[in-house]
């Protein structure tokens, strides 16, 4: 939800010897609304090609209520939308227009630059209605980075489920346990919602470089310690890692795969290899031609977008990260 930044997540060593980084997010309300971002944090930028990681929710909205994410820009990334309950529309200047539901997944590339916009639709805001899910970027390859934009859309019975002992693994992108998700990727990843009945155990993949678990409900152990939902932690290569829900169960995103090569820099809703780059994205933006610039709105939702915040534009090149 780069729409709407949140305070910078807590991170650093912890004293579990099974973890490398354990991160905290900070909730942060956005009007009913709580946001809580894990990725970047200050110790740990990527996992894998991870660079950003937002758990929306869970939120209850009243009749008319809903989530607004008017049209941005994106370049250098891929966006990866799932739900546990509620629904988006997604609409893109590529032309794409889909909604999404709980257990599906919209994987959109912004390579050299696109526009997007979520939003609750009209149908859903007439009823009483919740929303809860994660948003995450992907950052792409050097080599990818300015390819054309493109959108897919894969339903909940398009994504393989791996099932042993109480627990249950949908593989929304990558491989892993001999699974693959059909979602076309740029690089080594593995992205699997876990859900842990009472007590049931859950395996990491041990076939890919970097790895990481975020809670998003209940609690879990690891190597003798207990973390609950809202933290992230990070593992080292190479060590095995099984996790154990507590009493109530669990549910877990497990990310990761193999790390990028060289920097990557993230400004606002950007993500280059290149500060140049990103200067350039910004100053596209800020023109607003939409008819003979790089950047278009969607079709459908053309009336308004998000301008740049005022505190960022006063930021430069050797301020981002």
């Amino acid at each position: 939800m780069s729409w709407n930044p949140t305070q910078d997540p807590e991170s650093g060593a912890t004293g579990c010897a099974a973890l490398e980084t354990l991160i905290i997010p900070r909730a942060r309300d956005i009007g009913g609304f709580e946001v809580r971002r894990a990725l970047p944090s200050p110790k740990r930028q990527m996992v894998g090609p991870f660079i950003f990681f937002d758990q929306m929710g869970p939120a209850e909205f009243l009749t008319a209520g809903g989530i607004d994410v008017r049209p941005h820009p994106h370049i250098g990334l891929g966006t990866v939308t799932y739900l546990y309950r509620g629904e988006f529309e997604h609409r893109d200047s590529i032309g794409s227009h889909q909604m999404i539901y709980p257990g599906e997944v919209n994987w959109m590339v912004a390579g050299r630059g696109v526009t997007h916009s979520e939003r609750t639709s009209a149908a859903t805001r007439g009823t009483r209605h919740s929303l809860f899910g994660i948003q995450t970027w992907i950052a792409l390859p050097e080599d990818r980075e300015e390819t054309e934009p493109s959108f897919e859309h894969h339903g909940k019975d398009a994504l393989p489920v791996i099932e042993a002992g109480g627990a249950e693994a949908r593989l929304i992108l990558g491989r892993a346990y001999g699974a693959e998700s059909p979602v076309t990727l740029p690089s080594e990843t593995f992205y699997l919602d876990v859900v842990l009945a009472p007590g049931a155990r859950f395996p990491l993949p041990d076939d890919h470089e970097d790895r990481g678990i975020h809670v998003a409900e209940g609690a879990i152990e690891v190597a003798g310690d207990w973390f609950e939902a809202g933290r992230m932690m990070i593992f080292r290569p190479g060590d095995a890692i099984s996790v154990t829900a507590g009493p109530e169960g669990a549910r877990l995103m497990a990310l990761g795969g193999a790390t990028l090569k060289g920097p990557r820099y993230i400004w606002w809703n950007f993500v280059s290899s290149s500060k140049d780059r990103i200067a350039q994205a910004r100053a596209d933006w800020q023109a607003a031609d939409w008819a003979n610039g790089p950047f278009h709105l969607p079709p459908g939702d053309e009336a308004e977008f998000i301008p740049i915040p005022p505190e960022l534009d006063r930021t430069r090149p050797r301020d981002w990260k």
